[in-house]
């Protein structure tokens, strides 16, 4: 089976290639002898009926500094593609749901992976409210007082944007810490959405754990470790990855989350753990692939082909 492929993704040329989990999917297909096509996101069109996108036929290589290969520049029609991956990072703005909303044209006829509908409806930090018996206590609110009122029932807490990411915008609150309105005052200054609030799991010392799912099984995980004197484990802002097996805890997770994943066309996810309590569900572009690799000898990026290419044989 050969298929094209388009990744709809940030740009390629400042990625890592020794981290970034597009590329290791894009590395995968090639091996598989699927033909790959790229685009940026502003690249993305509804042109008169039509999906198109401005990009480039795409050849990749594990080659630091020389790492991709591009085609003549074309606008080409995604319903004329097999699969459409929408790669790009977070925020979680108008933006990012503008493009769901066009890949919803040309999906499922062409795979888009993941089905955008429910990456537009279920962003990582609200997908785990469908679950409050695997999530520590959990707040969204935007009214001061009513903030206050859960830092004051939980005491030490994590303060966040709503639709954050990579750790950005991460605070920890001790019940004492006097911050809480003045960051209120600063997020309410930026933008009109609410925040998240959460109990402050201890556990996150030891790390935060990130367990990949392919098609709603889990295939493996990685733990996160935050830097020295750092609460957040995020690998963006320093944490060190280390090898971790799943536990029952996680595993019992998994089985819960999975048939709703596998039932909203969420092929690649990442969650994450901290002690034993679910605190995330990424589904927008999830990383972690390259590391457990690394740490289990497992090729996830082969297992993350071989569901696409079942939902394309039937």
């Amino acid at each position: 089976m050969s298929l094209k492929i388009a990744f709809q993704m940030d740009p390629i040329g400042p990625i890592d290639i020794n981290a970034d989990s597009t590329f290791r999917i894009a590395e995968e297909a090639q091996a598989r002898g699927h033909s790959l096509f790229y685009y940026t996101p502003d690249r993305l069109a509804f042109d008169q009926g039509r999906v198109t996108a401005r990009g480039w036929p795409l050849t990749v290589q594990r080659v630091k500094g020389d790492h991709f290969t591009l085609g003549e520049e074309q606008t080409v029609d995604l319903s004329d593609f097999d699969v459409v991956w929408l790669r790009q990072d977070p925020p979680f703005d108008m933006g990012y749901i503008t493009t769901t909303h066009i890949l919803d044209m040309v999906h499922p006829e062409t795979l888009v992976v993941n089905d955008p509908f429910w990456v537009r409806n279920y962003p990582e930090k609200l997908l785990v409210l469908n679950f409050p018996e695997l999530t520590p206590p959990t707040m969204i609110a935007r009214d001061l007082d009513t903030l206050r009122a859960f830092r004051e029932e939980h005491g030490d807490v994590i303060l966040k944007p709503l639709y954050g990411n990579g750790g950005a915008g991460v605070f920890k609150l001790a019940h004492a810490d006097s911050n809480l309105a003045s960051l209120h005052e600063l997020f309410s200054g930026i933008n009109r959405e609410p925040l998240i609030m959460q109990k402050y799991l201890p556990a996150v010392s030891k790390g935060d754990k990130r367990v990949i799912l392919v098609n709603g099984e889990p295939v493996g995980a990685i733990n996160r470790v935050p830097a020295a004197g750092e609460t957040r484990s995020n690998m963006h802002v320093g944490g060190r990855p280390e090898k971790v097996a799943l536990t029952d805890r996680d595993r019992e997770i998994c089985a819960k989350i999975g048939p709703l994943l596998r039932e909203k066309g969420q092929i690649f996810v990442g969650i994450d753990v901290i002690g034993d309590w679910l605190t995330e569900i990424n589904v927008t572009s999830p990383t972690g692939i390259q590391e457990l690799e690394r740490f289990d000898g497992t090729n996830v990026a082969e297992k993350i082909w071989q569901a696409i290419e079942a939902k394309r044989a039937v």
